[in-house]
């Protein structure tokens, strides 16, 4: 199996003064503002860096979420957190880490295994293997 998932971005100006409209082809995002303002200064709109986490984090919790069904669960919840982390690097920026936040709640499963899991998960969805930044997991699970 194969998909191909397309995004788009325009940026009017340059610079701090630039600002952008980011799109993604589904229409799930439809010409978000963006720019220095939205990813220095908490100006309204999104960034980069927010929307790697929120791909990281829902791309974690459907690798968990199958993890834990191909072990023979069948009810339960996941909620994942992601925190991405952009710094100074010379003259630019680069993405440091994506730190991870996950809670679980699944009947019948012990803490041991669902770590067990959501480590593999980890290691193993696309988004991870995409980023080259340390990764964390802090997991939290109830029986």
């Amino acid at each position: 199996m194969k998909t191909t998932n397309t995004g788009s971005a325009t940026y009017e100006g340059l610079g701090k003064s630039g600002k952008g409209h980011v799109s993604t082809g589904s229409g799930a995002l439809a010409a978000q503002p963006y720019g220095f303002q939205t990813r220095f200064e908490d100006a309204k709109g999104t960034n980069p860096e927010e929307l790697i986490a929120a791909a990281h984090a829902s791309c974690f919790t459907m690798a968990l979420s199958f993890k834990l069904a191909e072990a023979g669960h069948e009810d339960g919840s996941v909620v994942t957190s992601a925190k991405v982390t952009l710094e100074k690097d010379g003259d630019g920026f680069t993405v440091t880490g994506s730190a991870l936040s996950t809670k679980g709640k699944v009947p019948g499963l012990d803490k041991a295994k669902f770590e067990e899991l959501a480590q593999d998960a980890k290691a193993n969805c696309p988004i991870s293997k995409l980023l080259k930044a340390d990764i964390t997991l802090e997991t939290t699970f109830e029986g």
